[in-house]
């Protein structure tokens, strides 16, 4: 059995579903977190849950990912503006993306897509 991808979404006015579709049809599991500024709470939920991905969504792209980064020194990439950045920050190792707002199912799909294939999962 393969080892299940967890993605904790993180979408500063409550949104994710969509990504989070996308995700769990790729064979992930998605968390995501429930509220307005749930992008700030990204690096708690992803260390409660042990995750391996974080997706933070605000309109600069940053926040989210920057706080999870400095407060527990997850990798991050932020200010994403497409599917395809995204996708590349996965191949170059980066397990926490910062987007503006880009809630479709194609980004979670890829994303964990990608992360298998990076780390034969």
């Amino acid at each position: 059995m393969e080892k299940e991808i967890v993605v904790v979404i993180g979408h500063r006015l409550g949104q994710g579903d969509k990504v989070a579709k996308g995700v769990e049809e790729a064979g992930g599991k998605a968390i995501v977190i429930k509220g307005m500024g749930a992008d700030t709470k990204l690096g708690d939920v992803m260390k409660e849950n042990n995750a391996d991905i974080g997706i933070s969504f605000c309109g600069s792209g940053g926040a989210g990912a920057i706080m999870a980064q400095t407060k527990y020194g997850y990798k991050a990439k932020h200010h994403l503006r497409s599917v395809d950045a995204g996708v590349t920050a996965i191949k170059e190792g980066y397990t926490v993306l910062g987007f503006g707002f880009l809630d479709v199912e194609e980004l979670g799909r890829r994303i964990v897509e990608t992360y298998k294939e990076k780390y034969s999962v």
